[in-house]
């Protein structure tokens, strides 16, 4: 009996306001289709099992990891990546207060750090050092102690404050 080959099915994600049509197997990731379809290369692969936080992105506001997130499920849902975040010209009031304080080293954990920030002040404007450790604590940075990147977000919640 000879298998036949099929297709792999077409589907279409809401990426960063707008709709991306993608090519998928059943267990391709959102990663893959982010990285190696669209060329939206601000989520990193850093450990592929949902540890590292690198590959962060907000899935309907919330963090997600995309290199567990299979993307067929994502259809019909609101995925924002690091690009849909600001621009150089403008940057968002988060990415913003992570170069005012610093909170940038090798870059390589900053997208995942600054989508978790922006969900925790979309969630709680006035978060304590608590509240955003316990919101950053899904991203692992290997340069820094922490201290600036909290002070980032911190210094994020009173810009977006003020009128």
């Amino acid at each position: 009996m000879r298998r036949t080959k099929q297709a792999s099915p077409l589907i279409t994600l809401s990426i960063n306001g707008n709709d991306h049509m993608a090519v998928v197997k059943p267990f391709t990731t959102l990663l893959q289709v982010l990285r190696d379809q669209l060329g939206l290369t601000g989520a990193k692969c850093g450990c592929n099992q949902g540890v590292c936080g690198a590959c962060t992105v907000l899935i309907d506001g919330k963090p997600a990891r995309a290199c567990l997130s299979l993307a067929a499920n994502c259809t019909g849902r609101q995925i924002v990546t690091i690009e849909g975040v600001g621009s150089v010209a403008q940057p968002s009031r988060v990415q913003q207060a992570f170069i005012d304080a610093g909170a940038v080293q090798c870059g390589f954990c900053t997208p995942g750090m600054v989508l978790s920030s922006e969900s925790l002040l979309a969630e709680n404007p006035k978060p304590s050092v608590a509240e955003i450790r316990t919101a950053l604590s899904g991203n692992l940075c290997r340069c820094t102690g922490y201290k600036r990147i909290i002070e980032a977000v911190r210094l994020a919640s009173k810009a977006e404050a003020q009128p």
